[in-house]
C-alpha cells in the first residue's frame, strides 16, 4: 500500500499531499505527531525503531511517531498508531507543536511540523515487530544524561522536543 503524508506550511495550514517517500527524499515539509507515554511512576515509555526501518533504525525514540494520513485529525492518527506499534490504547493530551528538519545517512530528509502528545498508561506494550524492535521505561534525569552523553542512540526528534517535554513533565 503506497503511504501519503500531509503536506502543509509552517502554520499548519495543508497544501496538498505527496507520496510518504517522495516527500522524506525531496524534504518536504509535512505534518507529524509525537506520541510520549508515561507510567504512574513518572517515566517515559521509549521504543527502540526496528531494524529494518527505512531511516533511524535501531535508535531510541518516544513512545511513538508517525504521520496522519489525509483527511484523518491528528489526533485520531495518533491513538490510530499508538495501537498498531505498541499494542496500547490510553487518553492524550495534545501540548504543543515544533518545526524540525533533519537528513540522514541514507540521503533521506525528515522536514517536520510535529504536534506532541502525552499520555499516561501502566499497561506493558504489545511490539508490533516490523515498526518496533524493544521498550524500556527511563525516568527524564537518566533519560536527559543519556541524550548528552550518547545522543547518537537517540532520534533526532526526540533530541530536538526533549527540553521542551521535560519542562512540560516538570510543570505537570
Amino acid at each position: 500500500m503506497i503511504e501519503y503524508v500531509v503536506l502543509v506550511d509552517e502554520d499548519d495550514k495543508e497544501t496538498g499531499t505527496m507520496e510518504k517517500m517522495e516527500a522524506h527524499e525531496k524534504g518536504a515539509l509535512h505534518r507529524a505527531f509525537s506520541i510520549f507515554i508515561f507510567n504512574s511512576k513518572g517515566e517515559l515509555l521509549l521504543q527502540q525503531r526496528a531494524l529494518n526501518k527505512y531511516h533511524s533504525p535501531g535508535l531510541w525514540t518516544n513512545t511513538c511517531c508517525s504521520h496522519p494520513r489525509p483527511g484523518e485529525a491528528v489526533e485520531d492518527a495518533a491513538h490510530r498508531r499508538l495501537a498498531e506499534e505498541m499494542g496500547m490504547e490510553c487518553g492524550l493530551d495534545y501540548h504543543f507543536r515544533f518545526l524540525y528538519k533533519a537528513s540522514f545517512d541514507n540521503g533521506l530528509i525528515e522536514h517536520e511540523l510535529d504536534h506532541v502528545f502525552f499520555g499516561t498508561s501502566d499497561t506493558l506494550p504489545v511490539l508490533n515487530s516490523e515498526e518496533v524492535a524493544g521498550y524500556r521505561y527511563i525516568g527524564m534525569k537518566l533519560l536527559e544524561k543519556e541524550l548528552s552523553e550518547s545522543p547518537e542512540n537517540y532520534s533526532p526528534w526526540l533530541r530536538i522536543c526533549f527540553e521542551r517535554v521535560k519542562q512540560l513533565v516538570d510543570r505537570l
